[in-house]
């Protein structure tokens, strides 16, 4: 059993004035904590910084991780009928060709002449379109938002956008100045040589991924004849993606250089809708049990006109940012379009025989695709809390303890070598299950607010106490209580405390 006790560090959360943010109120405030504690840096930074890459520290790397075996765990351990697959980043060149990115996966660009800032033509178009929402001119509004909905109906798309920009006289955010070049569409796939010589030879030319689907769609007979599934059954995969995004911002939402976690579940034709809405839900409930507060998660279903060629039905699950809300993941029905077209273009049958009907289908697809980077940045919003204590600022991660990229701290109380030694044997014996930290430079006040604003969700103190009862103090970094427990229940007292707990909302 635990030993349970008060020491003279023990106080109640609930005695103390601590107002929680309602929400963080901008996203530089976790730049600015990731810098800090070691979550996400700059790449290159020595140099300058490579404009929209970035690396992640000692903690960014212990939550990527976290974050990423989360979703491995629920897509390919708890379904027994979602296989696992790590594709190549370098595919064959028809790939892109089937998939139709090297003929459509283009922005629509502009640049203003006098500032030199480029623009997607869209999103000025949006803006524009917003603009005159909040001044009260509906009417204008709905028709230039119907003019945007048809580009490329009159003319190419990169004509009309650039026609409605020249018609509202849309100016540019960074100068003012009504000084355009014309809109041209940008290919998104970054390019390279294949093979030691470069050439000119088309033949030489391959494709960093855009996406990573396309390596589970190319290995979908492999994958369903080596594991002998049946449909439905899913393939799932983590891995990086580059994509020469033009306007690359808002810290690790849009990267040019990420990481995606995706998972296609091919179905029979005709169960596909059924399957939609099932991941729909499924998807959703996995965000909430990772600790995201469910009243910061919605649906946001894609209007029929603007669902992408290959899809039946679309949605994004959003998150509200600081920069508003926005997509965290993607659920699709494809279709059949990506086994039909790879059918097409490599002249081998993508089908999947159903003995017990004794028939032959192209299966359809329902695809979930997660932003790993994006998914991080979420948990990192959705802790960070500040509170004031006793006239003081704490500032706290507050995510699941799962996720933590440190889940125990281990502070001897002053450095002696008899508390040392201790504090070091129970970091290294619960080191076999979690990461932890030894932690014996400053004050036990200073390390606590250090393991605070990295997440670390347990604490435990070395006393003098302790050396004759084989205790020690483990304090929550939610409530800030503490409790005795015994050395020898230390491994089984934090499980417990990770297994039930519970988010706040």
């Amino acid at each position: 059993m635990y030993l349970f006790g008060i020491n003279s560090n023990f106080f109640n959360i609930n005695d103390l004035h601590q107002p929680y943010m309602a929400e963080l109120k901008s996203l530089d405030t976790i730049i600015t904590l990731s810098k800090r504690r070691g979550f996400i840096f700059q790449s290159s930074e020595i140099y300058g910084g490579l404009a929209a890459t970035y690396d992640y520290g000692p903690l960014g790397v212990e939550l990527k991780r976290r974050v990423s075996g989360e979703w491995w765990k629920a897509m390919t351990q708890k379904h027994d009928n979602i296989e696992g697959i790590d594709a190549a980043i370098l595919m064959h060149p028809k790939t892109w060709e089937a998939s139709g990115h090297v003929a459509s996966f283009n922005d629509p660009m502009i640049d203003d002449k006098v500032s030199k800032m480029r623009y997607r033509a869209d999103h000025l178009i949006e803006m524009h379109i917003a603009k005159l929402e909040e001044k009260g001119e509906k009417d204008k509004a709905d028709t230039v938002q119907h003019l945007l909905d048809t580009a490329g109906t009159r003319s190419t798309m990169a004509k009309d956008l650039y026609q409605i920009i020249l018609d509202e006289q849309i100016k540019s955010p960074a100068s003012g100045s009504f000084d355009w070049t014309e809109v041209r569409q940008f290919n998104l796939m970054f390019k390279t040589q294949f093979g030691a010589v470069a050439s000119n030879d088309e033949d030489s030319i391959v494709y960093l991924r855009p996406e990573t689907a396309q390596g589970i769609f190319v290995n979908f007979l492999n994958v369903q004849q080596t594991s002998r599934q049946a449909i439905p059954f899913g393939i799932a995969q983590i891995g990086k993606a580059f994509r020469n995004e033009i306007v690359a911002r808002q810290f690790v939402f849009r990267m040019r250089e990420f990481e995606q976690m995706e998972m296609q579940y091919f179905v029979k034709p005709g169960t596909d809708m059924d399957a939609y809405e099932a991941w729909k839900e499924e998807r959703i409930n996995y965000h909430v049990g990772n600790g995201i507060r469910r009243s910061n998660l919605r649906f946001m279903d894609h209007p029929h006109d603007k669902l992408a060629h290959y899809a039946k039905a679309a949605v994004d699950i959003q998150y509200k940012f600081p920069i508003g809300w926005q997509e965290i993941e993607g659920i699709h029905n494809r279709t059949d379009f990506d086994l039909s077209q790879h059918s097409q273009f490599s002249g081998k049958k993508m089908e999947y025989f159903d003995p017990q009907a004794n028939e032959r289908y192209t299966p359809y697809v329902i695809e979930t695709s997660v932003g790993l980077d994006r998914s991080c940045l979420m948990v990192l919003c959705d802790a960070y809390r500040e509170e004031e204590l006793e006239g003081e600022t704490r500032v706290v991660l507050k995510m699941h303890p799962k996720l933590a990229p440190v889940t125990v701290g281990v502070l001897p109380l002053i450095k002696k070598d008899e508390l040392m030694q201790v504090g070091e044997k129970i970091r290294k014996d619960l080191s076999e299950s979690f990461k932890v930290q030894f932690d014996e430079k400053g004050s036990v006040g200073k390390r606590y607010r250090r393991f605070d604003e990295g997440g670390t969700p347990y604490c435990v103190t070395v006393d003098f106490d302790g050396l004759a009862d084989n205790t020690v103090t483990v304090r929550d970094r939610d409530t800030m209580q503490q409790e005795r427990v015994g050395v020898d229940h230390l491994e089984n007292y934090i499980r417990t405390k990770i297994k039930n707990w519970t988010p706040e909302d």
